[in-house]
């Protein structure tokens, strides 16, 4: 992931049910060290977009914790790290790469341009469907154990977001919170479609 992107991407942190921080890597990161620093508990860290849990190096000082972050996100590998570019196998078939091989300022240029378009064409509804499935694997995470999940589970999936925000009233209110946000972004991008 290129620093561009991790700037642009946002994470929410937790130590228990109680929110630490949400916003970019960097308000994230230095929040939670401080945060560590004066306590001994547990933190998840999830990036937004995905509900993915991300785990990062908070040995050392800030200073240290971030240098280290700085680094990795511009270690050397295949493709152009510095622009965002970072280099994978593609399999396609012979006359995929002939078209390709045909099209003005080369065969990546063709494929950034194809997925760009396609990106652009995607409906809100498809958008919205890739948050719900990450705020289901943050509930997972989070809310596995906490009264109705299976319920909000459901109504999660189901595009009932007014039983979403009755089911999590009994919710500590940070994860509640957390969720709704989402919910709400996700009905947003769908709305729009």
């Amino acid at each position: 992931m290129s620093s561009q992107q991790s700037a642009q991407t946002e994470y929410t942190a937790f130590a228990r049910a109680r929110q630490i921080a949400s916003g970019n890597k960097l308000l994230v990161l230095t929040a939670v060290k401080q945060y560590l620093d004066s306590n001994a508990e547990l933190v998840l860290i999830f990036e937004d977009e995905t509900g993915r849990q991300v785990d990062f190096d908070f040995s050392g000082s800030l200073d240290d914790v971030l240098e280290r972050e700085r680094a990795s996100s511009t270690k050397s590998r295949p493709g152009r790290p510095k622009l965002g570019v970072v280099g994978r196998e593609v399999s396609l078939l012979p006359r995929h790469w002939e078209w390709l091989e045909e099209q003005p300022n080369g065969i990546s240029a063709a494929i950034r341009r194809l997925v760009d378009e396609a990106r652009k064409r995607e409906p809100g509804a498809q958008r919205a469907r890739r948050l719900r499935d990450s705020i289901s694997r943050f509930m997972w995470a989070m809310a596995g154990d906490l009264p109705n999940f299976e319920e909000t589970a459901r109504a999660l999936h189901s595009g009932d977001d007014a039983r979403v925000a009755e089911l999590t009233a009994e919710w500590p209110a940070d994860v509640r919170t957390h969720v709704l946000r989402l919910v709400e972004r996700a009905s947003a991008l769908a709305a729009g479609s």
